[in-house]
């Protein structure tokens, strides 16, 4: 199979491309209230707090088939990147991932541990809105943390697993499609 991603020309006999794009983002207790509907004349009340503890949530997707790959790790560094490669490669070792990520500096460190079936490419810098993950973390905040207050560090890590696998292959594609994405591999 022979595939062109970025002009760079890839090789990989009877293996298939996947092209994913990457992402991280910060699920916590600090919420910011959001917009709600109450009977008119009533003013709502929503609760909110600042307590600063978070968790990342490091996630892939594949816009043409909704497939997707998310961990919850404790950082966003080098060493937590290494892991979810890691995992990101287990996952899909019978296939060459071609992974599409921002510039980040945990992205592009030394120290980065890149598995031999993933190759990483990278959107230009100040452009998220190439990044087709970014709206799957507002689709994310929107059904699983909006207006609510969390006790507990494990309580928002709860909510995040429960609301990612909530995320359905069709879900997953139509946030994600792009017409650009799509014609890369037709």
């Amino acid at each position: 199979m022979k595939g062109v991603v970025d002009g760079l020309c890839i090789q990989y006999p009877r293996k298939r491309i996947r092209l994913l794009f990457q992402d991280e983002a910060g699920f916590g207790r600090i919420n910011k209230p959001k917009h709600c509907w109450c009977a008119k004349g009533i003013r709502p009340q929503v609760p909110c707090h600042h307590i600063r503890e978070y968790r990342y949530a490091y996630g892939a997707v594949e816009p043409l088939t909704g497939e997707n790959f998310f961990l919850v790790m404790p950082y966003c560094n080098t060493a937590c990147m290494n892991v979810f490669l890691k995992e990101l490669s287990e996952e899909y070792k019978d296939d060459h991932i071609v992974l599409v990520c921002d510039g980040a500096a945990w992205h592009k460190s030394n120290a980065l541990q890149i598995p031999s079936n993933v190759t990483i490419t990278y959107i230009p810098p100040y452009t998220p809105e190439m990044n087709p993950i970014e709206q799957i973390w507002r689709e994310l905040r929107t059904q699983g943390f909006c207006n609510e207050v969390f006790q507990t560090l494990d309580a928002v890590i709860d909510r995040l697993c429960a609301t990612i696998q909530k995320l359905t292959r069709n879900t997953v594609c139509s946030i994600t499609s792009r017409e650009w994405i799509c014609n890369i591999f037709n």
